[in-house]
């Protein structure tokens, strides 16, 4: 047991993280997290970006870094960083799961780089941007859209029927009676509008309308 002991406090006694060490992971860090940035700016799919957040990611991996460090020099810090750690409750719902994903990357850049990793780092921070370009590229079935149309009359047999006879998958989400007319909302998803378009246009009933597409709960 003695030895056991002995040989994890020198495995934590790392005294050879030298100011070169440091500036060296820290070269790292900013490398890895300004790319990662850039990728999140120009490649996240979200409609509305958010710059904070961004910022965000960019900067956690600093602390991650030098955490690890210090994880490596003293078994003490260790210990005390880990029991800080434990009672951390963060309460902000990150509502995308793709900003979790941006937000494990910026993690992993801090572990990597404190561990002094940077190969496995940079091939990993590649592959990744490229599969995530290759996958935002990638449609699923129809695309998703919500139409809002209002009319002088009731015409939701009459529209209802020919999206069935055109096969367009729907459903009536919200209608609203006022006194100048009738407002629909109809979820929908096609992959060709013209057929729709051509309708709603001939449509004398129909005065006004508007076809939103969009992703999750982002509108595009």
């Amino acid at each position: 047991m003695i030895e056991m002991f002995e040989n994890l406090f020198n495995v934590y006694s790392n005294e050879s993280i030298t100011t070169s060490t440091i500036l060296s992971v820290l070269l790292m860090v900013t490398i890895l997290s300004v790319y990662e940035f850039f990728v999140y700016r120009f490649i996240s799919h979200r409609s509305f970006y958010n710059k904070s957040y961004n910022i965000t990611i960019a900067i956690l991996p600093y602390f991650i870094a030098t955490i690890i460090l210090c994880l490596q020099s003293n078994i003490i810090i260790t210990l005390g960083t880990i029991g800080a750690l434990a009672i951390i409750r963060f309460r902000t719902a990150v509502k995308d799961p793709v900003d979790m994903l941006y937000l494990l990357w910026s993690v992993y850049v801090g572990i990597i780089c404190g561990c002094q990793l940077y190969e496995v780092g940079v091939l990993t921070c590649i592959v990744v941007t490229v599969i995530l370009i290759i996958l935002d590229h990638i449609n699923f079935g129809r695309k998703p859209y919500i139409l809002i149309l209002h009319a002088e009359e009731d015409i939701e047999e009459n529209f209802v029927q020919f999206l069935e006879e055109k096969k367009i998958s729907y459903k009536l989400k919200s209608r609203n009676y006022t006194n100048k007319g009738y407002d629909y909302a109809i979820e929908f998803t096609s992959k060709k509008l013209n057929d729709l378009k051509e309708q709603l246009q001939n449509n004398k009933k129909v005065t006004k309308y508007s076809i939103i597409e969009y992703d999750a709960d982002d509108i595009v």
